[in-house]
């Protein structure tokens, strides 16, 4: 009953989810794929080009139908609990600086660290990053399920995926490394964190 309470109070959620969608059709019905590259990837030229609103639309931004299917899965899976204590109002604000910083954090470790300034990104994950920690940092008891599998609780979980996203990292740095957006996923794991941390502060979690 709780579960189902939870979710219908989602609309949140609903709402990132279809846009994300949308977005993501938008790539192939698009006529001009100049405009979605302009509009929906974020890199440091970007902001160079005073490109500001890069830094949360392509954090809804999807190529890919995996990485969209995964990442909607994730947020569907912790974002009506998030929700559901923050308030929608304040849930979507979250989510949106959250994908902000994940941008911003992409941006400088491509130009300072991997002296990439071309580096284009795009996706939900450095925002959903941040919103694994807030929950795992509010409820570090909870089993996080790793591969849909093996149930560790929350914290340790978070631990384990940003150890993951340092690592690739420190790859990526030397040269080598998959492309993944390592970066932007320690952006969104550190806002989430600093998040936590501010309203544990203030006595609001």
């Amino acid at each position: 009953m709780l579960t189902s309470l939870v979710h219908s109070k989602a609309k949140g959620v609903r709402f990132i989810i279809m846009v994300n969608v949308l977005v993501f059709l938008a790539w192939f019905v698009s006529f001009d794929l100049g405009f979605m590259r302009d509009h929906f990837l974020i890199s440091p030229i970007h902001l160079q080009d005073d490109m500001w609103m890069n830094l949360v639309s392509a954090a809804f931004s999807h190529n890919l139908f995996w990485h969209l299917l995964i990442n909607m899965i994730v947020l569907l899976s912790f974002g009506p609990v998030i929700e559901f204590i923050m308030g929608t109002k304040r849930f979507l604000v979250f989510y949106i600086l959250t994908a902000a910083a994940s941008s911003i954090t992409h941006c400088a470790v491509s130009y300072y660290l991997l002296n990439a300034p071309d580096a284009m990104a795009l996706g939900a994950s450095g925002a959903i990053s941040g919103l694994v920690l807030l929950f795992s940092l509010k409820y570090p008891s909870e089993k996080l399920y790793i591969f849909g599998i093996l149930g560790v609780p929350a914290i340790l979980g978070a631990v384990v995926f940003v150890g993951i996203d340092l690592w690739g990292l420190m790859f990526q740095i030397k040269g080598s490394g998959h492309l993944i957006g390592h970066g932007a996923h320690l952006g969104g794991a550190i806002f989430g964190a600093l998040y936590f941390a501010i309203l544990k502060s203030m006595k609001k979690v």
